[in-house]
C-alpha cells in the first residue's frame, strides 16, 4: 500500500506531502490545477517511462519520495532480495532528477538502477486509463490475466513443458553427435583395426628400445664375455679349495692367525661362484636368434609409427584405441540409442499436449465464467447491450501451453467484435476497463490501483455506478482515483483537491485534504461550476449520504 508521497521542485510543485490510506482515496480539481502531474511524479520514482524533463524552472533538481507498506510475502520482497536489498516492512523509494537530465534512484538508501524500480512497480502499483497499454489493454497479458481469474497453476504443465525440451536436446545432441561420427566412419574402422592388430601395451615400447640395443651390442661383447668365462673355469677354484685344505689343517696350531684368512678365502669361493653364475646367464641371454633383432626393430618402429600417426605418445596408444573403439561402438549402438530417445521424445510431448489440451479445456470454462461476470458486470454501467468475449486460439507451444487469449468487444448488437482498444470509444473503454478490473481482482491484498479519469464520459446513474464498483475493488486494496465525477467523488474515503495557485507571478500547484465541509463544497463545486449555489450544496450533501 502506498503511504505517502513527497513531491519536490517538480514541474508546478514546490514542495507537497501527502499521505494515503487505505481504501478509496479521491483526487479531484479543476482541469489544469495539476492532477496528471502527481501521476507524473509517482510514475517518475516508480521507474515508469514519461516526461523527461520533470524540474521545476530554477530548481537544481526535482525529487520524488514514496513510501510503501510492505507485509509478508508482497512480490517486491523477491524483487529486493534478487537486487541484494533487505526486505523491510516499510519501502522507501527516491528518484533525483537533476536539471541536466541526469537520474538517480535509492531503494532503502540503496542506489539502484531504473529497472529495479520498474520491476519492484510491478507488485507495487496498477494504473488503469483511457491510454494504459501496460495491463489489460495490453493483448499479450491478456492470457495470464485470465489464468489469475481462473487460479491456474502452472507447475505441471510447465515441468511438462521443461522434460520435453530435454528429451529433445538429447535427441538432437545424439544425432549430432552420430553425424559426426558417421562422417569418419571409415577411418575409425582402419584405425582401430590398425591398432588391434599391433595391440601395443604399456612399457613395450621401452622394453622393445632396450632389447634391441642389447642385441645390437651382443655381438661384440660375446666374445669377451666368453673370454673371461673360460680363464675363470681354468682352475683358480681347485687352486683356492686346495690352499683351504692346507691351512685348515694347521690352523689350529697356528694360535688363531690363520681364521681371518681362511674365512676370506671362503668368501672369495663364493664370490667367485657367484661370478660364474652371472656370466653364464649373460652368455645365454646374448645367445639370441638373430632374427629377433630384426622382428624387435620391426614391432619398435610400428609402435613409434603409430604413436605419431595418431599424436600419442607410445605408451597411451593403448588407451588412445579404447577411445577410437567407444566411439565406433557410439555409432554402431547409435540407432539402438535413437531410437530409446525418439520415443522418450514421443512420450514427452504426448505428456505436454495432453496437459495443454487439459490447459486449454480450463480455459475455455475461465473464458465463459469471465465472459458472464463481465455481462454481469457492464448492465450497471449502462452497457448492457455490449457483448464481451475472451477468444482462445492456437499458439505455439510455450511453457504455459499452447493458447493465445484476447479480450473482444462487441458495443452494439449485430456489431462486429474486435480487440477492446480497437473497438470501445473512451467512455466505453473506461467502463470496459473498471468491469474487468472488478472481474479480476479477487482481493488484491498489498496492491495499490490508480485509475486516471476512468469515469470520463458517463455521468448520473452511470458514474454512480462506476464509483460504487471502485469503492468495492477498494475494500480489499487501496485504489487512488483522478474523476471530475461528484458521483466518484461522494464514495471516496478520503479525499483530496488538487489546487493551482498563482502567487508573484510563480504558480504552483499544491494538494488540500478535505473535511466533512469542505468535501461538501468541493463536490458542489463539480456538481454546479464556479457558483456554488445552495441546491448544488444540498445536492452534495446527498450525495455524501447521512
Amino acid at each position: 500500500m502506498l503511504r505517502s508521497l513527497e513531491i519536490r521542485d517538480v514541474l508546478i510543485i514546490d514542495r507537497l506531502a501527502l499521505e494515503f490510506q487505505p481504501g478509496l482515496n479521491v483526487l479531484t480539481g479543476e482541469t489544469g490545477a495539476g492532477k496528471s502531474i502527481l501521476l507524473d511524479a509517482l510514475g517518475f520514482v516508480l521507474g515508469w517511462r514519461g516526461r523527461a524533463d520533470l524540474v521545476r524552472q530554477g530548481a537544481a533538481q526535482g525529487e520524488v519520495t514514496a513510501v510503501f507498506d510492505l507485509p509478508p510475502g508482497h512480490p517486491a520482497r523477491a524483487v529486493l532480495e534478487a537486487a541484494g536489498i533487505e526486505a523491510k516492512d516499510e519501502l522507501i523509494l527516491r528518484r533525483v532528477n537533476a536539471a541536466d537530465g541526469r537520474k538517480t534512484a535509492w531503494v532503502n538508501d540503496r542506489r539502484v538502477s531504473g529497472e529495479v524500480l520498474r520491476d519492484l512497480s510491478d507488485g507495487l502499483v496498477e494504473l488503469h486509463g483511457q491510454h494504459d497499454d501496460r495491463g489489460l489493454l495490453n493483448p499479450r497479458g491478456h492470457r495470464l490475466l485470465l489464468d489469475a481469474f481462473a487460479g491456474l497453476d502452472m507447475a505441471a504443465l510447465r515441468a511438462a513443458w521443461g522434460a520435453r525440451r530435454a528429451a529433445e536436446g538429447a535427441l538432437a545432441e545424439a544425432e549430432a553427435r552420430i553425424a559426426a561420427i558417421r562422417t569418419e566412419e571409415e577411418w575409425l574402422r582402419h584405425a582401430v583395426s590398425e591398432l588391434d592388430k599391433l595391440m601395443p601395451e604399456a612399457g613395450e615400447e621401452a622394453r622393445l628400445d632396450a632389447e634391441r640395443r642389447l642385441m645390437q651390442g651382443a655381438a661384440r661383447i660375446r666374445d669377451d664375455i666368453a673370454r673371461a668365462h673360460a680363464m675363470l673355469g681354468q682352475g683358480a677354484e681347485p687352486a683356492l679349495q686346495e690352499a683351504t685344505r692346507w691351512l685348515g689343517g694347521v690352523s689350529d696350531k697356528a694360535e688363531g692367525r690363520l681364521e681371518a684368512p681362511l674365512a676370506a678365502l671362503e668368501r672369495a669361493m663364493i664370490e667367485l661362484q657367484e661370478a660364474q653364475s652371472g656370466v653364464e646367464d649373460c652368455l645365454q641371454a646374448l645367445d639370441f636368434d638373430p632374427g629377433a633383432l630384426e622382428r624387435a626393430e620391426e614391432r619398435l618402429f610400428a609402435i613409434r609409427a603409430l604413436a605419431r600417426k595418431h599424436g600419442v605418445a607410445p605408451d597411451a596408444l593403448g588407451p588412445h584405441a579404447d577411445t577410437l573403439r567407444a566411439r565406433l561402438e557410439t555409432l554402431d549402438m547409435g540407432e539402438r540409442g535413437l531410437m530409446k530417445l525418439r520415443q522418450a521424445v514421443k512420450l514427452a510431448e504426448a505428456d505436454y499436449s495432453a496437459r495443454a489440451a487439459a490447459m486449454r479445456a480450463a480455459r475455455s470454462a475461465a473464458a465463459e465464467r469471465l465472459d458472464a461476470a463481465m455481462a454481469a458486470e457492464l448492465a450497471p454501467l449502462k452497457m448492457e447491450r455490449a457483448v464481451f468475449r475472451s477468444v482462445l486460439s492456437e499458439a505455439p507451444p510455450g511453457p504455459e501451453g499452447m493458447d493465445e487469449v484476447t479480450f473482444t468487444v462487441a458495443t452494439n448488437p449485430g456489431a462486429p467484435a474486435g480487440p477492446l482498444n480497437k473497438i470501445a470509444s473512451g467512455g466505453e473503454l473506461s467502463r470496459f476497463l473498471l468491469a474487468l478490473k472488478v472481474c479480476l481482482t479477487g482481493g488484491a491484498e498489498g496492491l495499490t490501483m490508480i485509475f486516471d479519469e476512468i469515469d470520463r464520459g458517463v455521468g448520473g446513474a452511470t458514474a454512480d455506478a462506476v464509483g460504487r464498483r471502485l469503492a468495492a475493488l477498494a475494500a480489499g486494496a487501496q485504489v487512488l482515483v483522478v474523476t471530475h465525477s461528484p458521483q466518484v467523488a461522494a464514495l471516496g474515503g478520503h479525499h483530496w483537491r488538487v489546487e493551482k495557485r498563482v502567487e508573484a507571478g510563480v504558480t504552483t500547484s499544491t494538494v488540500v485534504p478535505l473535511g466533512a465541509d469542505e468535501r461538501v463544497e468541493e463536490l458542489a463545486r463539480m456538481l454546479a461550476g464556479d457558483v456554488i449555489s445552495d441546491a448544488a450544496r444540498a445536492a452534495a450533501r446527498a450525495l455524501l449520504g447521512p
